[in-house]
């Protein structure tokens, strides 16, 4: 049979499994309730049609009723994931006990394609989605770099039309931007005081991403409702910054799991757990695998650890949330990082708890959700253990539900499609003897696999630098050098121009590299400082090491390890790149080769 038809038939079979689980009622039967805020030692809870019938039921069970044993297991809530960018990997977060998700920054048609599922209630399979939308920056601000077209705010004059806007395109609450390191532009602070109190005056929640303390306090007293990150470095006053969100009735989402990567820090490795590991396969654990940073700076989490520890102390709601979208992080799985992160930061196990389920459904006005009481939802999750006492019991899932239907038909259709993906068979791409990938005359960039050699630009994130390539005359070994001529213009802070081998046989299709050490090349140009990078599978972020290139011929050689955060078994691209920095560019490169040692 082919595999698309066991695939199908397997995706049948879950959706029949769904579907037989939410003909009859369902009693959870004497087991340890976390109902949102406290714990209950023994309990019982009967679900019905989606919706919780009674939290604390007794007597003996409907004679139509699924019984499911809960000695020695905890009910929880399903966890709310009160910080994601959900663009793809849409079926994971239910696999993880994540049964909603707070977007801060999706594509506009996405989001109305998941309201669409919910409003139907055909969203049994994904996560409830509640998003911002298009978040709320300025030209060249953070936001703007993801290739995706979205507009822009310049001034307090455009607030309320930009935010009657967002609305008008199904924004459940505004977010925006106050970000002016990694060469964005930052949005000024009248302007955000401004989108601020457009969106109070229609009734929407305004939350901020900041990057310091300075503009944290700014837009705190300007009125916002939330911060959706902390800080990295340093905190001068966090007792005074705690005081005054608590003063202000504003919330706070850390978002330990996207700090950890910015510091190139490993907490620890939810890949370790085989439970965890088999629900991914490799596209959905590189992403997991990157970080941003690279190398390890674990006093970067010190003052956003401090800070979390005074917001408890403040009384101030602390919600957990993952950024899951980004490298270091995954839909569903980081949750069970984050809630870690925050016990680690101060947060008791029952306070982490909370965060990840009623405090963002109260602090976002998500309706009837996030606790197990009567009427509520019945997103559930069932785990072995006791995670009011160890937090990392949440990560010993037995069941999750979504809607009152149960997930373990789709988990465990997809366990068996990634063990199938991982089967025996694929093997890392043999080299050639001399490790040459660059084949260049005047006819041709050739290589000796994939598809080659070609021109790279910004241009598909909406930049308008621009490259051309020409091969030289062959050098004395007979080596063919390519010249690239680059023109990176101003507009985007992360512009480009150059070349780009691939290796695959598809547009960025992956290959297993792993048996690449080094990769070693020869450049001349005029003296500008350029980047080797390296894209794999699944990350966003490409792995980088700047080189220069002088007015003499001179080898280049760089570790393959060096190219941090990219998975070697998934290669897609590799560049050779001028920018960010607008000007022309001139250099050549000769001789590209991949080395086994």
């Amino acid at each position: 049979m082919k595999p698309i038809a066991l695939k199908v038939l397997s995706a049948a079979a879950a959706l029949l499994l769904a579907a037989s689980a939410h003909a009859a009622p369902t009693l959870v039967q004497d087991v340890r309730v976390f109902d949102g805020e406290r714990v209950h030692e023994r309990r019982s809870v009967l679900f019905d049609k989606g919706v919780i019938v009674d939290a604390d039921f007794r007597g003996p069970a409907p004679v139509d009723a699924r019984v499911v044993d809960g000695a020695g297991r905890t009910l929880l809530p399903g966890l709310i994931d009160a910080h994601t960018h959900a663009f793809r990997f849409h079926e994971l977060p239910v696999l993880f006990g994540v049964t909603t998700q707070v977007d801060m920054f999706t594509e506009v048609g996405m989001m109305k394609k998941a309201k669409g599922e919910m409003a139907r209630g055909g969203n049994h399979r994904h996560a409830d989605l509640f998003s911002a939308g298009t978040l709320v920056t300025g030209p060249n601000g953070h936001g703007t770099q993801f290739g995706i077209p979205i507009p822009t705010i310049t001034g307090p004059e455009q607030a309320q039309a930009f935010v009657d806007a967002r609305i008008a395109e199904g924004s459940d609450f505004i977010k925006i931007v106050m970000e002016g390191g990694y060469g964005f532009k930052p949005l000024d602070l009248a302007t955000a005081k401004a989108v601020i109190d457009a969106a109070h005056k229609r009734g929407k929640l305004a939350v901020v991403h900041i990057g310091n303390e300075k503009d944290a306090r700014d837009v705190l007293e300007a009125g916002a409702d939330g911060l959706v990150h902390l800080f990295p470095g340093d905190a001068k006053d966090a007792e005074g910054l705690a005081r005054l969100a608590a003063s202000r009735n504003a919330f706070v989402i850390p978002t330990f799991a996207v700090l950890e990567s910015m510091a190139a820090w490993r907490g620890d490795d939810l890949l370790a757990d085989p439970a965890f590991a088999g629900l991914l396969d490799k596209d959905g654990q590189a992403p997991l695998k990157a970080r941003y940073g690279t190398k390890e700076r674990g006093a970067m989490l010190a003052a956003p650890k401090r800070v979390t520890a005074a917001l408890v102390k403040a009384g101030v709601p602390v919600l957990a949330g993952t950024d899951a979208g980004n490298p270091g992080t995954q839909y569903g799985i980081s949750m069970h990082r984050e809630l870690a992160a925050l016990v680690e930061a101060g947060l008791s196990p029952v306070q982490a708890l909370a965060a990840a389920t009623s405090a963002p459904a109260k602090a976002f006005r998500l309706g009837q959700r996030g606790r197990i009481a009567k009427g509520y939802k019945a997103d559930l999750l069932l785990v072995e253990g006791n995670p009011a006492l160890d937090i990392k019991a949440t990560r010993r899932i037995a069941e999750v539900w979504k809607d009152g239907e149960s997930a373990n038909g789709l988990r465990e259709d997809q366990r068996r499609q990634v063990a199938k993906a991982a089967q025996p068979g694929a093997k890392a791409l043999a080299l050639p003897p001399d490790g040459r990938i660059s084949q260049f005359s005047d006819k041709r960039l050739a290589s000796p696999f994939g598809m080659g050699w070609g021109p790279s630009t910004d241009s598909f994130a909406g930049g308008k630098s621009s490259v051309k390539l020409a091969a030289q005359p062959a050098l004395p070994d007979g080596q063919v050098p390519l010249a690239i001529d680059a023109k990176v213009e101003p507009g985007l802070p992360f512009a480009w121009a150059g070349v780009a081998f691939m290796p695959g046989a598809q547009p960025m299709g992956s290959v297993d590299l792993s048996s690449v050490k080094l990769v070693r090349f020869r450049t001349r140009g005029d003296g500008k400082t350029y980047q080797l990078i390296a894209m794999s599978q699944g990350v966003q972020i490409p792995g980088a090491k700047s080189f220069v290139a002088g007015p003499e011929w001179r080898e280049v050689t760089v570790p393959f390890s060096e190219l941090k955060g990219i998975d070697p078994a998934a290669v897609t691209m590799l560049g050779f790149n001028a920018g960010p920095q607008p000007g022309d560019y001139r250099f050549e490169i000769a001789d590209v080769r991949l080395l086994a040692n």
